[in-house]
């Protein structure tokens, strides 16, 4: 291999992958949120476009991209041009620090966790000037809302991040999930409380309900966003689903193993190694019973083709090399799709807190919880040390 293509080609190569494929994908979380919105609530959810409404993101991406781009007369419009386009930036650079695997990630700095904290602080900045440019009340309030939230929010997520650091000892993201292999445990068993204050604060941070209050419906509309509309809202959305999946990619490397899989220096269990090939043929099978039920010619034949493609990767998955990569891979996106699943639970379970319960959970609760499990993880490595 030249030498040029490790550290040059190969993360420009991720960067546009990234670039490219990630709107996509958050189509498709959207489409896994309405699912389980569905499930929980005795429905099928989005089934008319594509089999089984696989073809739904699609759909709505277009439909977006043809909605007029309205700009309302009193908005400041450069900065309302701006702002959505600095929240998505932010939250699509913050992955070039993410590690998929052993193997796959864009650079590996010795500052990464720090160098998305900063990040996520800038991106507040799209979301205030969105509210401010639009010259509206309500997107201004919302945006007001917002960036209390997160201000609030950064500083009990910042100490639960402190505790995950002191049992690793790096920022570096790799080194993290390195540490954790070295120590042969996931550090949610050292930080069990650090990993539900993070996984709270992350709510907020993302406005997910219960925290949804800058974008409550029934008191300020569609908060910041009020305004926005076509390919600019879109930005906007893409821009919060990516922040769903960063957080939940700092969960899964500071707390679950990364791309580890399950107890990776137990030799009993690496039968787990074949689980990318055990569940692509599953997904397989279940694509091929899925499309005996459908009753258009054209659903069935999607739902096959579907179900070859899924075979096809389970054959190429059988080569040594090809899963030595894919594998860390896998089990870091399955970690992802889970945390994912439940920040999606959640929302559908529980109600929106009120403005004062908000902010009282933040600086009541999780800040001096937060603290007193920084002061206990010192007090307990330096009696071990």
């Amino acid at each position: 291999m030249p030498p040029w293509v490790e550290p040059y080609l190969l993360p420009t190569l991720y960067i546009v992958i990234i670039i490219a494929v990630f709107p996509l994908i958050a189509g498709y979380i959207v489409l896994l949120e309405r699912k389980v919105m569905a499930d929980i609530q005795a429905r099928l959810g989005p089934m008319r476009v594509g089999p089984h409404g696989l073809l739904q993101p699609i759909a709505d991406a277009v439909k977006l991209l043809l909605k007029e781009d309205i700009i309302p007369a009193a908005a400041d419009r450069k900065v309302f041009w701006l702002a959505p386009i600095i929240s998505v930036v932010t939250a699509l650079v913050a992955f070039s620090v993410v590690p998929f695997s052993d193997k796959i990630y864009v650079t590996d700095t010795n500052i990464g966790l720090l160098f998305i904290l900063a990040l996520s602080s800038l991106g507040i900045l799209g979301i205030i000037l969105g509210g401010w440019s639009s010259n509206s009340h309500y997107p201004l309030l919302g945006a007001l809302r917002s960036v209390a939230q997160l201000v609030s929010y950064e500083v009990a997520m910042g100490f639960a991040i402190v505790g995950g650091l002191m049992v690793a000892g790096s920022l570096s993201m790799q080194q993290i999930v390195l540490a954790q292999q070295e120590q042969q445990i996931w550090f949610v068993f050292y930080q069990p409380v650090a990993f539900f204050i993070f996984f709270v604060a992350a709510l907020a941070e993302t406005n997910r309900a219960p925290f949804d209050m800058p974008e409550a419906e029934s008191e300020i509309v569609a908060g910041y966003h009020t305004e926005y509309s076509g390919f600019r809202f879109a930005l906007y959305f893409l821009a919060e689903y990516t922040s769903i999946v960063i957080v939940s990619s700092i969960a899964v490397t500071l707390f679950l193993g990364g791309w580890l899989r399950p107890f990776p220096n137990v030799a009993a269990l690496n039968f787990l190694n074949a689980a990318p090939i055990a569940t692509m043929v599953a997904m397989a099978f279940f694509c091929f019973a899925g499309a005996k039920r459908e009753v258009r010619r054209v659903e069935q034949l999607g739902m096959y083709g579907l179900g070859a493609a899924c075979l096809l990767l389970a054959l190429l998955f059988l080569h040594p090399v090809v899963l030595g990569v894919i594998q860390g891979l896998f089990w870091f996106l399955l970690k992802v799709f889970l945390v994912i699943y439940v920040f999606i639970w959640v929302r559908f379970t529980f109600p929106r807190y009120r403005y004062d319960q908000l902010m009282a959970v933040g600086w009541r609760w999780l800040i001096p919880l937060a603290i007193a499990n920084v002061l206990v993880t010192g007090i307990v490595m330096q009696l071990l040390a």
